[in-house]
């Protein structure tokens, strides 16, 4: 069993409707390892809040009125020291996902989701991982991959210094976590341990400067590194 940390995770309510954070926060504080520690209605609220609330996990909201998740999730993960954002949303629509994720959101949960897929995800993402349901990573990525490869900062066939210090075993977890594969989909295709799988995702995020695996992915698709061919010719296969 796993031992909960000494001091609870904090997290911060975005979400236009009062009942909703209500039943969000009769969930989360029922647990001794997770405490809200705020709430905002709208995103220009939420990014006030955190400001000057210090928090490791905002779950967010990404259709409210005025500034919305997306742009909330932006200011938000531009502050000093920034919470991981999990946005929330009713539709299992790419374009959101997509949108949050550019955000620089860690991933999103349906707010029909259960309260224990809640739970995890908090959990998960304040963990360092990222959180996208299963059913959406596939598709996110063949979709995703086009725009931010238009946004790459090196030439074509110009390697990206952000990848220059990752060893040759690094680099090929990263691909393996570009096309969506877990740690134990990873250790099994490399025949290696899971243990030694998280450690290359440690490094590989360490090295890179990523916050998660999603900002390292996002990384392996801007710099070049996996094209949005190698999905569709893997999908196909």
């Amino acid at each position: 069993m796993t031992t909960p940390p000494s001091s609870p995770v904090r997290v911060v309510l975005v979400d236009d409707q009062q009942m909703v954070r209500a039943g969000f926060r009769m969930v989360i504080d029922s647990q001794p390892d997770l405490t809200v520690v705020g709430e905002a209605g709208d995103g220009a609220a939420a990014v006030e809040l955190l400001r000057r609330t210090a928090a490791d996990v905002v779950l967010m909201d990404i259709r409210m009125p005025g500034t919305d998740g997306i742009e909330a999730t932006r200011q938000v993960t531009a502050l000093p020291a920034p919470p991981r954002v999990v946005v929330l949303t009713t539709f299992d629509l790419d374009e959101y996902v997509v949108a949050a994720i550019g955000a620089g959101a860690s991933g999103f949960l349906l707010k029909d989701a259960a309260p224990e897929e809640m739970l995890a995800a908090l959990r998960t993402v304040h963990a360092g991982d990222s959180v996208i349901a299963a059913s959406s990573t596939r598709r996110l990525l063949q979709h995703v991959a086009p725009m931010l490869r238009g946004g790459a900062s090196t030439a074509p066939g110009q390697p990206d210094p952000a990848l220059a210090e990752l060893t040759p075993r690094e680099t090929e977890v990263l691909v393996q976590m570009a096309y969506g594969a877990s740690n134990t989909e990873i250790a099994r295709g490399l025949f290696v341990s899971e243990a030694t799988v998280k450690t290359h995702v440690g490094r590989v995020l360490a090295k890179t400067g990523s916050r998660d695996r999603v900002q390292a992915v996002v990384l392996a698709f801007r710099s070049g590194l996996v094209h949005p061919g190698d999905l569709l010719r893997d999908a196909a296969g």
